[in-house]
C-alpha cells in the first residue's frame, strides 16, 4: 500500500492554498465542504475565489508565498503552474511537518486528494495513489452508481439509535445482526425514500419487540424497467433489483435489464400478449399480495413506467387494499426513450406544443378514442401497442380531419441493437408496415416532428 487511506478532522482549522485558478478553486471548495477556515495566497483569484472572499468564507492575500504564512497551518495545498515555488512550498511544509498536496506532483506531496463520494457523514474516496486520476474518477462515477445518495441519512438514523440498540443488544455480535437486518430492510428503503419519520417509528417498533418475535411482512417493489437500454435505468431501480428475493417481468422488459437482476431471485413471468396472458391481472395483483405476505422482496418489474399504460395503479391500489408495503420507481416510458433514441422529438417550438400519449390497443377492433381531439394541430400523438391496429389507426384520423401527408413513424424495439425506425406519412404507413414487417415492441408517432427524424437520428445501432 502506497498510501495510508486516513480522513482528517480540519473543522475550524487554519488551511492554506497557494494560488488562484480553477485548480486551487476546487480544492477550495473541498475544504470549505470539511468546514476548514481558509485561507489563499495568490497574485490573482477566480471569480468564485473573489465571491467566497466578499461573503467572508475565506481570506484572501494578492501577493507572491513567503514561507512566514505557515505559521499556525495545519495543512497545505499548492496549486500554482510554478514548478519551482511548488516544489519550494511542499519542502517548507514537510520541514515544519505540515501535510501538503502539490496538485498533479505525487512526488512533493506527502498526501493526495482522492476522488470522493460524499454521503455525508458517510465518505467515500478512491485513488490511483496519483499515478491515474482519471480513473479514480471512473470508479468513483462507477461507485456514485451503486450507493444512494440517502445512505448519509442512513448513517444519522443509525447514530440516532446506537445508544438505544447498545442498551438492549449488551453484546456486539447481537448488535452486529441486528443492524444488518435494519440496514437491509424496508426501514432503510423509507430512508431513501425520504420518509425519515415513518423509519424512526418502524425502527422504534422493532427496538420494543422480544428478541424472539419477527415481521414476517415483506414489501412489493414496482419498477419501471425503462424501454430497453439498460442504461436508462434509474439508480434506485438498479439497487431494488438487485436486492429482491422474487421478480415478476413482463414480456416488454428487455433482457438486458433482467440481466441485472440479482442472481439467485426467484424469476415468474407474468407477461401478456395479444390475446394470450400468463397470469390474468387480477392473478397477478393477488400473487404480490400473497408473495409479500410470506415475507419475501418481490419486485414488479414492467418494462417503460410502471403508471403509463402498465396497469401500476391496478396493483398497488391491491396491496393498498390488503396493508401490504409497497414503493414505485419510475422508469423512462417508452415515448420518451423511443422517441429520443429514433430522433424525434415528442415538442419543438416550431412543429409541435404538445404531445399525446394514447394506447392503440384497441378492444375488439372498435374505434372507441377521442379521435376529434387526436386530429387537433401542432402535437405529437404517441401510440402504445398499436402495430396490429395501424392501419384502424391511420385510417379513423384521416377520417377525423387529419391530413393524409401528415408524418407518421414507426419505432422498433426503440434504444436496443435491434431498433429500426420506419418513417413515411398517415397514408403510407400502413403499406410500410406490411412490406418491412417490423417486430414488437413497436411505438407509433404521428405529427410534424417526424419530418425531423432524418436530421436529428444520431442513434445507428447496425451502423
Amino acid at each position: 500500500m502506497d498510501y495510508l487511506p486516513i480522513f482528517l478532522d480540519i473543522k475550524k482549522q487554519n488551511c492554506l492554498v497557494v494560488g488562484g485558478g480553477e485548480v486551487a478553486t476546487r480544492k477550495v471548495s473541498l475544504l470549505l465542504k470539511a468546514n476548514a477556515q481558509v485561507k489563499v495566497i495568490a497574485l490573482n483569484i477566480s471569480a468564485k475565489l473573489e465571491e467566497w472572499k466578499q461573503n467572508k468564507k475565506i481570506e484572501v492575500s494578492l501577493r507572491e508565498y513567503n514561507e512566514q504564512d505557515l505559521d499556525g497551518v495545519c495543512l497545505v495545498i499548492a496549486a500554482t503552474n510554478n514548478a519551482e515555488l511548488n516544489q519550494s512550498l511542499s519542502m517548507a511544509a514537510k520541514k515544519h511537518f505540515i501535510p501538503v498536496n502539490v496538485v498533479d506532483n505525487p512526488s512533493l506531496c506527502s498526501f493526495i486528494m482522492p476522488s470522493i463520494i460524499d454521503r455525508s457523514p458517510v465518505i467515500i474516496a478512491t485513488s490511483t495513489g496519483g499515478k491515474s486520476p482519471v480513473l479514480a474518477r471512473l470508479i468513483r462515477g462507477r461507485l456514485e452508481s451503486l450507493i444512494p445518495a440517502g445512505y448519509g441519512k442512513l448513517a444519522d438514523l443509525a447514530a440516532k439509535f446506537r445508544d438505544q440498540v447498545k442498551a438492549k443488544y449488551k453484546d456486539s455480535t447481537s448488535r452486529k445482526v441486528f443492524w444488518e437486518n435494519i440496514l437491509q430492510s424496508r426501514i432503510a428503503e423509507h430512508v431513501f425514500s425520504g420518509n425519515i419519520a415513518t423509519a424512526e417509528n418502524e425502527l422504534s417498533l422493532e427496538l420494543q419487540k422480544t428478541d424472539d418475535s419477527t415481521n414476517d411482512q415483506g414489501e412489493v417493489y414496482l419498477v419501471g424497467g425503462g424501454p430497453g437500454d439498460p442504461d436508462l435505468l434509474t439508480f434506485r431501480a438498479l439497487r431494488l433489483m438487485q436486492q429482491a428475493d422474487i421478480v415478476l417481468y413482463d414480456r416488454l422488459v428487455s433482457e438486458k435489464v433482467l440481466e441485472l437482476v440479482r442472481r439467485d431471485a426467484e424469476m415468474i413471468y407474468v407477461g401478456k400478449q395479444r390475446d394470450h396472458h400468463a397470469l390474468r391481472q387480477e392473478e397477478i395483483n393477488q400473487k404480490l399480495v400473497d408473495l409479500a405476505k410470506q415475507g419475501k422482496r418481490v419486485l414488479r418489474l414492467k418494462g417503460g413506467d410502471p403508471f403509463i399504460f402498465g396497469r401500476g395503479g391496478e396493483e398497488i391500489d391491491t396491496l393498498a387494499e390488503n396493508g401490504v408495503a409497497f414503493q414505485v420507481v419510475p422508469g423512462i416510458t417508452a415515448a420518451s426513450g423511443c422517441s429520443s433514441y429514433a430522433g424525434i422529438p415528442l415538442t419543438h417550438r416550431d412543429y409541435a406544443q404538445s404531445c399525446t400519449f394514447v394506447t392503440g390497443h384497441l378492444r375488439d377492433g372498435t374505434t372507441n378514442l377521442n379521435w376529434k381531439m387526436l386530429t387537433h394541430p401542432n402535437q405529437t400523438i404517441v401510440f402504445y401497442m398499436g402495430l396490429v391496429s395501424l392501419p384502424n389507426i391511420c385510417q379513423q384520423l384521416i377520417e377525423h380531419g387529419m391530413p393524409s401527408s401528415m408524418p407518421a413513424a414507426i419505432v422498433q424495439q426503440g434504444t436496443t441493437e435491434y431498433q429500426r425506425v420506419f418513417t413515411g406519412t398517415l397514408e403510407t404507413l400502413p403499406s410500410i408496415v406490411e412490406t418491412e414487417k417490423p417486430k414488437p415492441p413497436t411505438l407509433i408517432i404521428v405529427g410534424k416532428v417526424v419530418e425531423l427524424q432524418s436530421k436529428l437520428a444520431w442513434f445507428n445501432p447496425s451502423s
